[in-house]
């Protein structure tokens, strides 16, 4: 079942969700991430029925699970009618074929390819459709055989977003030729980006950055009057959107808006969406944005430094900023300031701390020493602009 057809009345596809800790990983950070992924289950449009979490010293080879959860679940897929079964960590295609057969032919789905379904639902640019469609393919491919027959049109659904209803009956080679010229196009929109970057007039840029739903389009909303989609679900914004502002008199900034990150983020994803994470390599300024309301948000900010790493922006100045303190206790505050002195803490939804955020890039542009500008020509009317100082 499409979720398109939610519209006209039909339920949505229930689902059952699968998680494993094993190693040094506690229940509580297990259970935490199961969390999440059922956060990622309901904004593809899922109803989560049952979530199932096994202890394990090592993954089952086979299944992932033991033989005795995977009854359990068997069982609770009877008893519900439930069409989807999704896992927290990857799973080869010889585990989706083998779970699916236990299963009697249920749709069996990873973590990664749900991601990769919300992000093909939410891409609308021609060139987001292109990196995602890029991921797909890069994920299908090892996973591509005639046994996955869940996604055909005829079923569709969660998981058969994009290239999968068309690339079932195409074999490997075709698969590897599409994916070779998607990555010929992406490269030249990744030149064209680095040339008019090159072609600009030095102007301070500042990019937010940060886990996703840590408030990062709320922010850009409140500080340059945007209107980028501030939606509370998981990957609003999958295209950047850059905002034109003023950090005082002749003082011309800009300020993007990029894709949130998230924990077991498919390495395809980081790769395809390189042109459009350009933004972040080009800027002067990395705004990490951090929800501080989060109980795991040192987990979430070491995800995304890690992504940071992974695009070799070791040497952009960053300047951590603590968002929706409006949802904290005193003492969760003041901890917070104790530990990260160096950081701006605000509230983008209720307006707490721009005066701070807005000091603090006038501090680091006037670090970076850029001219002054002559006159506005170069950037839009400045009736348009916001006008800071």
């Amino acid at each position: 079942m499409s979720l398109s057809t939610r519209s006209l009345g039909k339920e949505k596809e229930k689902a059952i969700l699968v998680g494993v800790a094993i190693g040094d990983i506690s229940n509580q950070e297990a259970m935490s991430h199961l969390g999440e992924l059922s956060r990622l289950a309901e904004t593809a449009g899922a109803e989560v029925i049952e979530l199932v979490m096994q202890r394990r010293p090592s993954f089952d080879p086979s299944t992932l699970i033991g033989r005795g959860k995977l009854r359990e679940i068997e069982t609770m897929v009877k008893l519900h009618c439930v069409q989807l079964v999704i896992f927290d960590d990857e799973l080869s295609g010889s585990q989706i074929r083998k779970l699916e057969s236990i299963l009697d032919g249920v749709k069996v789905l990873d973590r990664s390819g749900l991601i990769l379904d919300i992000f093909a639902r939410h891409a609308t640019t021609s060139e987001s459709k292109l990196q995602v469609e890029l991921a797909q393919l890069q994920y299908m491919l090892p996973r591509l055989t005639r046994q996955w027959t869940h996604l055909s049109r005829q079923v569709g659904g969660i998981g058969t977003r994009g290239p999968g209803e068309t690339q079932l009956e195409v074999d490997r080679r075709d698969t590897r030729r599409r994916i070779s010229e998607l990555g010929d196009k992406l490269n030249k929109l990744e030149k064209i980006r680095i040339n008019q970057h090159n072609r600009r007039i030095p102007t301070f840029h500042a990019a937010l950055v940060g886990y996703t739903k840590a408030g990062k389009s709320t922010l850009m909303n409140a500080v340059t009057k945007a209107t980028v989609l501030a939606a509370d679900k998981l990957f609003a914004t999958l295209d950047p959107t850059t905002r034109k502002l003023w950090l005082g008199p002749r003082r011309p900034a800009v300020l993007s808006d990029t894709v949130g990150f998230i924990r077991k983020l498919p390495q395809g994803l980081v790769s395809s969406f390189k042109s459009t994470l350009s933004v972040v390599c080009q800027a002067t300024l990395i705004l990490h944005v951090i929800d501080a309301s989060a109980e795991d948000f040192e987990e979430q900010m070491a995800v995304t430094a890690s992504v940071l790493q992974d695009l070799g922006t070791d040497h952009i100045d960053r300047l951590v900023v603590f968002n929706k303190i409006d949802l904290l206790e005193p003492e969760r505050l003041e901890f917070l300031h104790i530990h990260y002195p160096s950081a701006i803490f605000v509230s983008a939804e209720n307006k707490i701390g721009l005066e701070d955020f807005k000091s603090a890039l006038a501090r680091n542009y006037a670090t970076h020493n850029f001219h002054l500008a002559e006159t506005g020509d170069h950037l839009e009317d400045e009736t348009e602009q916001t006008r800071w100082g």
